[in-house]
């Protein structure tokens, strides 16, 4: 079993930067591909950014170039630093966590999921 903890979300101006942490506690943590998802209202939660165990990224279209997701080198730590921030990036993030391989921006397939921590994007 894994357990998430998100911290780092906030209200920033728009084209600021910010960067969201969740740490990771379980058996074999470092063993799980961990993502970033987000909700906005109104809208179905989307893909964001995912990193495999073997440290593989992959990233939604919408965020290319942007965003970068990261690991600690103990696997027990996931970041996303979020730069040129836009008023469309304002949602609340999740992180999750997910055994096997594949599948990586698909949110039914993971297995555990943060509370989640608002961004919040002024113009």
């Amino acid at each position: 079993q894994v357990q998430l903890v998100e911290s780092g979300g906030g209200l920033v101006q728009a084209g600021g930067s910010l960067r969201v942490s969740c740490a990771a506690s379980g058996r074999t943590v470092s063993s799980y591909s961990m993502g970033w998802f987000r909700q906005a209202p109104g809208k179905e939660r989307e893909f964001v950014a995912a990193i495999a165990w073997s440290g593989s990224t992959y990233y939604a279209d919408s965020v290319k170039g942007r965003f970068t997701i990261s690991r600690n080198s103990a696997g027990n730590t996931v970041y996303l630093q979020m730069n040129s921030l836009k008023p469309e990036d304002t949602a609340v993030y999740y992180c999750a966590a997910k055994g096997g391989s594949g599948w990586y921006r698909t949110s039914a397939k993971y297995d555990y999921w943060g509370q989640g921590t608002q961004v919040t994007v002024s113009s």
